[in-house]
């Protein structure tokens, strides 16, 4: 996508994590550009564009960038943030500097690679997408990625409707995703009402299966950049 020793990054900047196992903690957020999916709810769409402003920037000034905000967690995302070469590096940098770094990755990315990096590392967790139906994107997932995913990591299924529900479960069941990792439902903000989630999760009897709001949606504006 770019020079293999740079990362596009459209923006830095500092909050509260908005979902996730970290949920409502201070993060750096790293936003880098490009992503190589189109769900039908994205979200984050201007930064998915190749014409998309940002700025080229070593692993070494975004770690510089991050500590000197003093902040101990970081939030890796785009876009897709693995498609960048140097997002290992950079990973490795912050590791080394003792910062945990959650990576935002959207599930057709083979993680192999970078789960080998980390080795038994809990400085490192993959919050992982699986992209239901209503995403038009489930063709594009690698199941194969699971067995990547330790008791640290998540998975996140974004539901845009009841029968994304329904597919939901079945992956959590045939996977065994609850015995691996953090498991989250999380609504398309306004296509589905959460309650109409817990509902299904009751019927389910979803045990080990958390339900997720993207708590910056309701604090701020829904299309507020850089919160």
């Amino acid at each position: 996508m770019s020079r293999g020793d740079k990362l596009a990054v459209v923006e830095i900047f500092t909050s509260v994590n908005g979902e996730g196992p970290l949920s409502g903690q201070l993060s750096v957020f790293v936003r880098l550009r490009g992503c190589n999916l189109r769900c039908s709810y994205c979200d984050t769409l201007w930064a998915c564009s190749p014409s998309c402003p940002g700025r080229l920037m070593s692993p070494e000034e975004v770690l510089k960038s991050v500590l000197d905000t003093g902040i101990r967690n970081v939030t890796l995302t785009g876009g897709e943030p693995l498609l960048w070469p140097a997002s290992g590096e950079l990973l490795a940098l912050l590791c080394g500097n003792g910062i945990h770094t959650e990576i935002e990755t959207n599930g057709s990315i083979d993680l192999k690679q970078f789960a080998r990096m980390r080795g038994s590392s809990r400085l490192i967790s993959f919050n992982m997408d699986y992209k239901l139906a209503g995403s038009g994107m489930e063709s594009h997932m690698l199941t194969s990625n699971f067995s990547c995913l330790q008791a640290w990591d998540s998975v996140k299924f974004v539901a845009g409707s009841i029968d994304d529900c329904e597919r939901a479960a079945q992956i959590i069941e045939k996977y065994k995703l609850t015995s691996r990792c953090r498991t989250f439902l999380s609504p398309v903000y306004g296509r589905i009402e959460p309650a109409e989630i817990v509902e299904f999760m009751k019927n389910k009897t979803m045990n080990g299966v958390s339900l997720q709001l993207q708590i910056h949606k309701i604090i701020w504006d829904p299309d507020m950049r850089g919160v």
